[in-house]
């Protein structure tokens, strides 16, 4: 679907996602103090960014302010806790990833939390997929180039991500697999620091999310080889995907979400699910959003319930044939 046709469509599409029934006066008597999101990445990544996109409308929309509360580090786990560790009633959020809940739980032998059960879905927020990046100085102009390059100098190109155990972090490593290439990974507490050093040479290649780094491919200032999808992108029509340039059923697509503690009383993420549905369906924030290759949700909790055990299925999958381990 083209951008076009999907925003004309995504009105009645979100509307379809927001649940109707007896519980909208519990649920307009929230919130009675100002929201905080908390974001599990330093400012300047995708999650960041998405965030304080959503965060005046959403305060608009609930008569509260919105504020977003960076806590970087461990892959979320620092946020999770952020959140868990405040009262259960709605006013503490938090920007759930794919790394954080689909990913982690396959990595590491304990989680600080379990999340199935300690954390509540919302609404899954945007679909995304990955672009391959690489420093504008680096001689390789295609994937196949890329590859060709690892190989004659192995050990030689380094990929950064956002952490340890993100989504980022393992589609580095499925490239490394699946084109038995040797390539080194980076951990960075954040996309922010990650993208300077790469814009600065001191790092080759990324895995990022095009909110974050559509505008230094613009510019001209990263190259961007493919789209780590099992489509192209309409804000990028010319990039290939990973899977046209040779390297088959590679589509790390990864996503963003509201998410509550254990115990946040069904009225209010029901409140807030209606209201950030709304705010997706916004011309101007369902257009900025698609411009930077996301692609705008709104799910009601149930059906992001479902969206992210699939979710986890798949990751767990890629983890296990990928042979890929927590560092």
């Amino acid at each position: 679907m083209n951008p076009r046709s999907f925003l004309r469509a995504l009105p009645l599409l979100l509307a379809m996602a927001v649940p109707a029934g007896g519980g909208a006066f519990a649920a307009d008597a929230f919130p009675t103090k100002p929201i905080r999101i908390v974001v599990g990445f330093a400012p300047g990544g995708s999650n960041d960014i998405v965030a304080r996109l959503i965060a005046p409308r959403l305060a608009e929309q609930l008569g509260q302010q919105v504020i977003v509360d960076n806590r970087p580090g461990a892959g979320g786990n620092i946020a999770a806790s952020a959140l868990l560790s405040a009262a259960p009633d709605g006013h503490t959020l938090m920007m759930c990833t794919t790394g954080t809940l689909s990913i982690q739980p396959h990595l590491l032998k304990s989680m600080p939390f379990n999340p199935e059960t300690d954390i509540l879905p919302v609404t899954q927020v945007a679909n995304a997929p990955y672009l391959l990046l690489v420093n504008a100085d680096l001689p390789a102009k295609n994937v196949k180039e890329l590859v060709a390059y690892a190989k004659a100098k192995p050990g030689v190109i380094n990929f950064a991500s956002s952490g340890n155990g993100t989504g980022g972090h393992l589609a580095g490593e499925m490239l490394k697999s699946r084109a038995n290439i040797d390539i080194v990974h980076i951990a960075y507490k954040g996309t922010g620091q990650a993208m300077t050093d790469l814009l600065g040479g001191q790092v080759a290649m990324i895995f990022d999310q095009p909110v974050s780094s559509m505008s230094y491919v613009r510019s001209g200032k990263l190259r961007v080889l493919a789209v780590a999808s099992t489509h192209r992108l309409a804000s990028l029509p010319d990039v290939p995907t990973v899977a046209e340039s040779g390297i088959a059923n590679f589509d790390p697509v990864t996503w963003t979400g509201l998410c509550a503690a254990k115990g946040t009383p069904p009225a209010a993420i029901e409140r807030i699910q209606r209201e950030t549905a709304k705010v997706l369906a916004m011309p101007e924030i369902a257009q900025r959003l698609l411009q930077d290759g996301l692609e705008p949700v709104g799910s009601t909790p149930q059906k992001f319930r479902e969206f992210l055990a699939a979710d986890k299925r798949k990751w767990g999958t890629v983890i296990k044939d990928s042979n890929i381990k927590a560092e």
